[in-house]
């Protein structure tokens, strides 16, 4: 890993900001860009992604807040010690956000409205690189230096949330930008750590380990991502559904899925993964744990311990009958293909491309897939009764 590096600017008072470069290593930004990617809900403005820790929470995946908490730990306290505010400051919103192509801001503050006055200073996170993952994208400060900021995996940009860091982001282009960000207040009142306790303590505390672990999909239209949101467009497409299939699968149903069915219960019935025309005959509670699963080998499929044995990996060829089946789904869950490509289209690239596919790398990666998420859950369960304790998220250092 390359060594951290702190760049100050001059003009502090005037506009108070900071780069950090080489803040979180590569594996911290693979890691955190595999959890949005399985995880993510359409966002706040048009062509953005948001993955919150209320939303692992919700849907069962509340172990993915594991990896945060060093991150954020590590963060909030350089950013009390650059603006002189030490043990003075509450983490006011943790979130991964990504912008696809089209997606832009023009000036603001980040405090520019009545509701988020509380937010005093901002961290963003960049988890991966303008030119070799997204093209656009580039971040700029209205007045002082540095004017622009060209985002690379692994540093971190902080300044205060008034008027005196006017800020844009240009359009991306090609890609998806993903970045990692926080929000700081002085006001114990907006800590999101007691609200996230909660939840929390509401999801797990009646969870045996072994139930805690399988993702269940939200309502069905956190999901759905049309051009015009507004307007409720119905082409458009299931964002679970689409980032699969710009990976090369489609899903199929086995069971009574037709057409017609309300597309909440699709989203929650058991799936096969499906490529070309073959089928791999292993099933997946749902749409949301095939996703996590694929993603999951996406990002580890080469360091994989592949002891899975072609005899193992039962891929069937897809009959007629259920060729139609999973085309009839499609034109409920994606039923504009060229706009989902569009969205989420990778930047071509050696680096960006998924590994060598495989369907014995996919069986290896669900036996992968749950040894890490099973140790993820353990730590929570382990943690959660501290947390509760102190109404605070924090690394606990556990005896073995």
């Amino acid at each position: 890993m390359s060594q951290e590096e702190v760049v100050e600017f001059e003009d502090q008072h005037h506009h108070p900001r900071v780069i950090i470069r080489n803040f979180l290593s590569l594996h911290e930004c693979k890691e955190l860009e595999f959890i949005h990617k399985s995880s993510s809900t359409v966002g706040y403005r048009p062509n953005v992604f948001s993955t919150t820790l209320s939303h692992l929470i919700a849907t069962n995946s509340s172990h993915f807040i594991i990896p945060f908490i060093p991150i954020r730990d590590r963060l909030k306290d350089k950013v009390e010690e650059f603006f002189k505010c030490e043990f003075e400051l509450f983490i006011e919103f943790t979130g991964l956000i990504s912008w696809s192509r089209g997606a832009s801001i023009g000036w603001h503050s980040d405090d520019n409205r009545p509701y988020l006055k509380q937010r005093h200073f901002a961290a963003v996170c960049y988890l991966n690189s303008y030119g070799k993952d997204f093209d656009g994208g580039l971040f700029h400060f209205q007045d002082g230096e540095p004017a622009s900021i060209m985002p690379q995996a692994g540093d971190v940009v902080t300044y205060t949330s008034d008027h005196r860091n006017i800020h844009s982001v240009d359009e991306i282009t090609d890609g998806e930008r993903l970045t990692l960000a926080l929000w700081f207040s002085r006001d114990g009142s907006h800590d999101e750590d007691a609200k996230l306790v909660s939840l929390l303590s509401q999801s797990l505390l009646h969870k045996n380990v072994a139930d805690s672990y399988l993702p269940l999909p939200a309502s069905s239209n956190m999901y759905w991502f049309s051009q015009d949101q507004a307007s409720k467009n119905q082409f458009g497409f299931n964002i679970c559904w689409a980032r699969l299939h710009v990976l090369g699968y489609d899903i199929y149903i086995s069971q009574d899925s037709s057409c017609e069915s309300d597309v909440s219960e699709l989203l929650l019935k058991p799936v096969c993964l499906v490529r070309g025309n073959d089928l791999l005959d292993q099933e997946f509670v749902n749409i949301l744990h095939a996703l996590q699963v694929v993603h999951f080998y996406c990002w580890k499929g080469s360091a994989l311990q592949t002891n899975v044995s072609d005899a193992n990996t039962k891929v069937v060829k897809l009959s007629v009958v259920q060729r139609e089946k999973i085309n009839g789904l499609k034109s409920v869950l994606l039923n504009d293909d060229d706009l989902a490509s569009r969205v989420f289209n990778s930047k071509p690239s050696e680096e960006n491309k998924c590994i060598c596919f495989d369907w014995t790398g996919i069986v290896a990666a669900v036996a992968a897939w749950e040894d890490y998420v099973w140790k993820l859950t353990r730590q929570i369960h382990l943690q959660l009764p501290y947390w509760r304790m102190h109404e605070s998220i924090y690394n606990v250092q556990l005896g073995e």
